[in-house]
């Protein structure tokens, strides 16, 4: 990457993740391993962009104005940091991400948050088609329990491994927390 900076993108981190009538979620670390990952990019000032999902559906946590939609306070981006406003699960999508990330001069982006196989995935697929050298962290990341599509319940460790082995290699470079260090 040749020293030059790599943006942290924290993608979903709203109040409405820690819905109690969420499914079972897995990497219950996440969040901590987020915190790690901001503290260390901004001690060396590196860019971060925090990612905020907007919902168009009435009633969801995520509908403006709801305290779902703020992000969690430990997570919370400073005055300083990017802030991106999304209505569909992929953070590139009519939001101006990849302009700002061009302007900047950022080629490299590392995706963190929730949920694996939704919006981080979709961001991912996006950055790596649009060019991006694009690192997931996998246990910086986490989703839910779901069914599949011919009705077999699949648990959240199931789904976050699927969806990490759908980028890894076409879309995104998968690492952990500890690797994500030896960027900085």
């Amino acid at each position: 990457m040749n020293n030059e900076p790599v943006a942290l993108i924290v993608i979903d981190m709203q109040r409405g993740m820690k819905e109690p009538n969420a499914e079972k979620r897995n990497n219950l670390d996440a969040e901590r391993n987020i915190q790690s990952l901001l503290a260390a990019w901004r001690r060396a000032d590196w860019p971060v962009v925090s990612v905020r999902h907007i919902s168009r559906t009435k009633g969801s946590p995520f509908w403006p104005g709801q305290l779902g939609a703020e992000f969690q306070p430990e997570l919370a981006p400073l005055d300083t940091e990017h802030v991106v406003e999304k209505s569909v699960p992929d953070a590139f999508i009519q939001s101006g991400l990849e302009r700002w990330l061009h302007v900047r001069g950022i080629s490299s982006v590392v995706l963190v948050g929730v949920s694996t196989n939704n919006s981080v995935e979709s961001a991912a697929r996006t950055a790596g088609n649009l060019g991006f050298n694009t690192i997931v962290i996998s246990d910086a990341t986490f989703t839910f329990a779901k069914k599949d599509y011919i009705g077999v319940r699949r648990s959240a460790d199931e789904v976050h491994a699927m969806s990490l082995a759908n980028m890894d290699g076409e879309y995104a470079s998968i690492m952990s927390t500890g690797d994500a260090f030896n960027l900085l």
